[in-house]
C-alpha cells in the first residue's frame, strides 16, 4: 500500500503535509527508499549456561568442561563477542531459586547485554516444564534467544516452544523418577542402619565418602558450646562471632541450629527432613510425619558427649525458667508502649476488672498529652492482625527489604578501593580465561598445561569474587541480619494466632507507638515501622 502526500507551504512559509490528496486522486508522490548492503559488523552478543546437579568428582569435571568447550567455541567466531559463562554448580534444575547465575543471566538479559544464549540441554536448562517454558519467554521478550545444543531446538524458530515443551516434560518426568528412586534407596538404607552422607554441615568436610572434620571451623563450633556453657547468651556469642571472624554474617538461629545439633557429639539422626512430589518439590521439617532413624558414632565428634547433653539440659532449664517467667507476667507491654504526641512511656492500670495502658504525662495532666486510656485487649488484638499480616504476606516484604538493603549497601562499596581493585582483579583473571582458550584452539597451548592453568585461573577468579563478597559483607547495619532472624521467627511460628502470645510479641515488636485512640505503630526488630488500626470494642 502506497502512503500520498502533499507538501503545502503554511502562511509562516513552513512546509505542512496533507494526506488527503491522496483521497482525491490528483498527484501522487513516493519516496524511494534504496536497499543497503551495508554489512552489520555488530557482533553477536554470546553466553553460555552450564549447570551440574552435584558435587561429585565426575560431575565437577563435567562442569569445568563444559565451561572450557564454550569458551572456546564461542571465541572462535569472529561474528560473535562472548559475554560470560554463566554456571550454577552442585545445584538442582527443578527449580531456579538456588541458581544464582541463572537469575544473574535473566538480570542481564533484561538489560539488553545478551543476545543468545548456548545451552547443553534442556535439562540442564531446567527440569521443570512450567518454569522452563516461563523463563524461555522471559529471555524471549528481553530478545534473547537460547539454542539447545543437543536438542538442536532454537527458541529464535516459531515452532520450538512445542518442541522445548515436549522435552522439558521427558526432562522432568525422568527426574521425577529419579527422585523416585533416590528416596526410596535412601529409605531402604535408613532402615538397614546404613549412612552415606550427601552434605557436610559447619564444621565438617566429604572425604572419601565420609564426614571429616575441618579444624577451623571445628574451633568455632567449640567455641559456641564453652561460651554458652560459661553462661554468655546466644545474642553475645553472635556479636563476638561477628567482630572476631571474617567471613559470613552469623545469626541467633545459626547458634541454636548448632548448640541442638547431634552430629557435633559424632552421632545422626535420619530424615530430618522430607520432601513431597510431584514437582515442585519441597522440603519440609520432619515433626512425626516420617519414621526417623538415630545413628550413634557415624563420624568423628567435635563436642563431648558429656558436654553435649549439659548444653541440652541448660537449654531446657532457660526454656522452663523463661516460660514460667512469661506465664506469671503479665506486662508484655512493659516499657513497650510509648506515645508519639508527648513521648511519655504508657504504664498499666486495672479499672473495673479491665486493664488500661496509660501515658504517664495524660494521668498527671490531661491538658499536656490529649491521649486517652487504651484498653490492653485493643493492643493485643491489633497485634494479632498485624502478626497474620506479616505470617501471609511479610514473605515477600521482608525478603525484598533485603535485596534493597544489600543493593543499597553494594552501591555503598562500589566505589571503595578495595572494590575497584577486585573488579579489575576479575576483569583481568576473565580476560586471560578466554585468550587462554583461544590459544589452546589455535594449538600454541599444550592440553596438560592448558588445563592446569586453566583450573588455576579459575580458583584465582573465585577467591577474587568470595573476596570482594566478603567487603560488601562488612557493614555495621544490623538491618539484615535482624530481618533475617525475623523471617525465621514467623517460619517458626503458627499460621494464626487466635489468643496473644506475649513471647512472640517480644520477639518480633521492639516498640510500640501509641499515634492516637484509634492507631498504633509497631516497630519490628530490625526497625520497620507497620501501622495498624485500634478497632473499638462496644461493652
Amino acid at each position: 500500500m502506497l502512503c500520498c502526500y502533499k507538501e503545502e507551504v503554511s502562511s509562516h512559509g513552513r512546509k505542512k503535509i496533507n494526506g488527503n490528496l491522496a483521497l482525491n486522486g490528483k498527484e501522487r508522490r513516493v519516496i524511494r527508499i534504496e536497499a543497503t548492503h551495508e554489512r552489520d559488523t555488530q557482533k553477536l552478543r554470546v553466553a553460555a549456561y552450564c549447570r551440574v546437579s552435584s558435587s561429585s568428582e565426575d560431575q565437577l569435571y563435567s562442569f569445568a568442561a563444559q565451561n572450557i568447550h564454550y569458551t572456546q567455541y564461542i571465541t572462535e567466531h569472529e561474528d560473535w563477542r562472548l559475554v560470560d559463562i554463566y554456571a550454577d554448580e552442585g545445584v538442582t534444575g527443578t527449580s531456579v531459586e538456588k541458581r544464582e547465575d541463572f537469575k544473574r543471566m535473566l538480570a542481564d538479559s533484561e538489560r539488553g547485554l545478551i543476545d543468545r544464549i548456548l545451552v547443553k540441554s534442556i535439562s540442564r536448562f531446567a527440569r521443570n516444564t512450567s518454569e522452563c517454558l516461563e523463563a524461555i519467554r522471559q529471555f524471549r521478550a528481553n530478545g534473547t534467544t537460547i539454542f539447545f545444543e543437543k536438542e538442536n531446538i532454537d527458541t529464535a524458530r516459531a515452532s520450538s516452544e512445542l518442541m522445548t515443551a515436549l522435552y522439558a516434560a521427558f526432562a522432568q518426568a525422568e527426574s521425577e523418577s529419579i527422585s523416585g528412586n533416590i528416596r526410596w534407596s535412601y529409605q531402604k538404607r535408613m532402615e538397614r542402619e546404613r549412612h552415606n552422607p550427601q552434605s557436610a554441615g559447619f564444621g565438617y568436610c566429604l572425604k572419601d565418602g565420609k564426614l571429616a572434620i575441618v579444624p577451623e571451623e571445628a574451633k568455632i563450633v567449640w567455641f559456641i558450646f564453652e561460651r554458652y556453657l560459661s553462661g554468655a547468651s546466644r545474642r553475645e556469642i553472635v556479636k563476638q562471632l561477628n567482630t572476631t571472624t571474617g567471613g559470613k554474617l552469623w545469626y541467633e538461629s545459626a547458634i541454636s541450629y548448632i548448640l541442638t545439633n547431634e552430629c557435633y557429639m559424632g552421632d545422626t539422626i535420619l530424615q530430618k527432613t522430607y520432601s513431597t512430589g510431584p514437582l515442585p518439590v519441597k522440603r519440609h521439617r520432619n515433626k512425626g510425619q516420617r519414621t526417623q532413624y538415630y545413628m550413634a558414632g557415624t563420624h568423628p565428634a567435635i563436642i563431648s558427649k558429656h558436654d553435649f547433653e549439659k548444653v541440652q539440659t541448660l537449654l531446657e532449664t532457660k526454656k522452663a525458667q523463661y516460660t514460667k517467667a512469661q506465664q506469671k507476667s503479665r506486662f508484655p507491654f512493659a516499657k513497650k508502649l510509648c506515645c508519639r504526641e508527648c513521648g511519655s512511656t504508657l504504664r498499666r492500670k486495672e479499672q473495673k476488672g479491665y486493664t488500661y495502658w496509660c501515658c504517664m504525662t495524660h494521668d498527671v495532666d490531661k491538658r499536656a498529652c490529649a491521649l486517652p486510656p487504651i484498653p490492653e485487649v485493643q493492643i493485643q488484638q491489633a497485634f494479632l492482625r498485624l502478626y497474620y499480616n506479616l505470617k501471609h504476606q511479610g514473605n515477600h516484604i521482608l525478603p525484598d527489604l533485603i535485596a534493597n538493603l544489600q543493593s543499597i549497601r553494594e552501591r555503598k562499596f562500589l566505589w571503595s578501593v578495595d572494590v575497584i581493585e577486585l573488579n579489575k582483579q576479575i576483569a583481568e583473571l576473565t580476560s586471560q580465561n578466554q585468550l587462554l582458550a583461544t590459544l589452546r584452539e589455535s594449538g600454541c597451548v599444550d592440553p596438560d598445561i592448558f588445563i592446569s592453568k586453566s583450573n588455576k585461573l579459575t580458583e584465582q577468579l573465585r577467591a577474587a569474587k568470595q573476596a570482594k563478597s566478603r567487603i560488601l559483607n562488612q557493614d555495621g547495619d544490623d538491618t539484615i541480619p535482624c530481618t533475617q532472624e525475623l523471617i525465621t521467627i514467623l517460619k517458626r511460628g503458627p499460621e494464626t494466632l487466635h489468643d496473644f502470645d506475649g513471647e512472640l510479641f517480644g520477639q518480633l515488636i521492639d516498640k510500640v507507638i501509641i499515634e492516637s485512640n484509634t492507631s498504633l505503630r509497631f516497630r519490628l526488630k530490625n526497625g520497620l515501622e507497620l501501622r495498624e488500626s485500634i478497632e473499638r470494642t462496644v461493652r
